[in-house]
């Protein structure tokens, strides 16, 4: 089901009042315009963007555009960014928290369908798949191959895990319901990449319901991009991942980041 920004509204009004976008950016000043132009400002309280370090213009630009910023006193990689700015939209009231990448590879003026389950009460979790849309979709918004058939086998082995039943787990476009946030041991998690594969084992170990729309794929020169070695260890640790949860379910070996906070 398809939504836009004055069917969302009612539900804003009358079950949630609070929806904040957080955006983890580093060198994002090509970018960091586009991205946040499209952010459907009727249905968002607020934007925070965590600067871990840039070396351009983002936290100048951001500022201009009237964004939040918060600085990172060093650079604390891409999930200890995270962080830092789940916790800010926690401590600011948020009751629905978007996070987005700057880089204008994601949609984002599909954040009314995105957040619209959660505003229902149908789920605490969804993300935006580039999948969806089809192989053909994927391939010709310029996806490379390496990456698509690495997605595909990760996402394969973690819906045969973690049973979230979802066609990509890989996405800089995702939003919660703040218990989800509040739950979570998300201190717990790596300050890499993998803390993104990380929070979805969370997720399932802690049983909250996850959905996902289905949204353009968007590479392009200026789009973030980690390089093959880093997607191979972001795999490996995201299967380890996974194999962590089948070993505190089976009781074999606890782990902390599945106990709630």
């Amino acid at each position: 089901m398809m939504y836009n920004s004055r069917e969302i509204s009612p539900l804003l009004r009358c079950e949630m009042n609070k929806v904040i976008v957080v955006m983890p950016a580093f060198n994002a000043g090509k970018t960091l315009a586009k991205t946040y132009q499209d952010i459907p400002k009727d249905l968002v309280s607020e934007v925070v963007l965590g600067d871990d370090c840039s070396r351009d213009n983002t936290v100048e630009l951001a500022l201009s555009l009237g964004i939040k910023v918060l600085k990172t006193p060093k650079n604390l990689g891409y999930g200890g960014n995270q962080k830092m700015l789940y916790n800010e939209a926690l401590k600011a009231g948020a009751d629905v928290i978007v996070m987005i990448h700057p880089d204008w590879q994601y949609d984002a003026t599909k954040i009314p369908e995105l957040i619209a389950p959660i505003l229902q009460g149908k789920k605490d979790v969804m993300l935006g798949s580039r999948i969806l849309g089809g192989r053909a979709g994927t391939l010709a918004g310029g996806m490379p191959i390496y990456k698509y058939i690495s997605n595909r086998f990760l996402t394969w082995a973690e819906n045969l895990i973690l049973k979230l039943n979802l066609s990509e787990y890989h996405t800089g476009f995702r939003a919660f319901r703040r218990r989800v946030l509040e739950t979570i041991p998300i201190e717990l998690n790596s300050d890499d990449f993998v803390f993104d594969s990380e929070i979805l084992a969370e997720t399932a170990a802690f049983g909250f319901r996850a959905g996902e729309i289905p949204i353009p794929c968007r590479y392009f020169s200026e789009a973030s991009e980690i390089d093959l070695w880093r997607s191979i260890v972001y795999g490996l640790q995201t299967l380890w991942g996974c194999l962590k949860l089948v070993l505190h379910r089976s009781n074999i070996k606890k782990f902390a980041q599945f106990t709630a906070r």
